[in-house]
């Protein structure tokens, strides 16, 4: 007789959503000359994720005052069959902003802050720190000739396109696509 496995805990799923979530870093700021993920990044990741899970995530903002300055805070919270979990975090709105009204202010403490409730929830680190991006040797050669190219992580498979050597070496000193990333060219 086949024994049934009893239905995962609301627990269980996030972290299997968790493990499975990769979300990468593959916008670049020009201006700041390095990658970040986005809310909308992130959320594209995980919708694929929470059906497979059958859970729901909803996401919610209030602005609060604390002293003289306004915080967006943002939840993120999963649901699934009457259980929930939520977290929060919080983005200062500006005081001003060139070129900028104040609801684009406020959404972009909106979007921030919620961005940083999903890397909450989701253990999605932002940061790569100097010990996880191993010795200078480990890093891929350079390619031939001086055009674009595709380099790929061999560790977590992510591949980005590179518009030059310079690129590529700003990418590299933050990729953000997996805890130990090794680059390799293509």
């Amino acid at each position: 007789m086949a024994t049934t496995k009893p239905a995962a805990t609301i627990d269980e799923k996030l972290r299997n959503i968790q493990i499975k979530l990769k979300a990468p870093k593959n916008q670049y700021n020009k201006f700041g000359e390095y990658y970040y993920r986005s809310c909308e990044d992130i959320l594209n990741a995980l919708k694929p994720l929470l059906d497979e899970y059958g859970v729901a995530l909803t996401m919610s903002d209030a602005v609060v005052q604390i002293g003289d300055r306004f915080y967006v805070k943002a939840m993120a919270t999963i649901r699934d069959k009457g259980q929930e979990i939520s977290v929060s975090a919080f983005a200062r709105e500006q005081l001003e902003k060139k070129k900028s009204d104040a609801s684009q202010i406020t959404g972009a403490a909106s979007s921030y802050a919620r961005k940083y409730a999903l890397n909450g929830l989701f253990a999605i680190d932002d940061s790569i720190d100097a010990d996880s991006q191993g010795p200078a040797s480990e890093q891929p050669q350079n390619p031939a000739n001086g055009g674009s190219f595709v380099a790929h992580c061999i560790n977590c498979g992510t591949a980005y396109t590179f518009d030059n050597q310079e690129h590529y070496q700003n990418f590299i000193k933050n990729p953000g696509c997996c805890g130990a990333p090794s680059w390799m060219i293509d």
